[in-house]
């Protein structure tokens, strides 16, 4: 059970970070799922050292969410760079 709802919760930040970046018409569902994942991931490794606070990976929060959101930004602002040669 869990581990479906890490890949909803993980959907749901994919798809709000698609939205922020503008990038959602170029994702689908399994996109979102996968940057979702792939940006708590990233989230857990740069900004929970700094701010103290786990990932979806660890727990689900409103703080988690966060870091696993600002993780898929991070995540989708690199793929933008190297696809487009910038960041929207």
């Amino acid at each position: 059970m869990g581990f479906l709802v890490w890949l909803i919760v993980g959907g749901i930040v994919g798809w709000l970070a698609s939205l922020i970046m503008r990038t959602d018409g170029q994702q689908g569902i399994l996109l979102n799922v996968i940057v979702g994942i792939i940006g708590a991931f990233i989230g857990g490794w740069v900004i929970s050292p700094m701010v103290g606070v786990g990932t979806i990976n660890e727990g689900i929060s409103i703080g988690s969410i966060l870091v696993s959101l600002v993780g898929a930004v991070i995540l989708l602002a690199i793929v933008n760079l190297f696809r487009r040669g910038r960041v929207r």
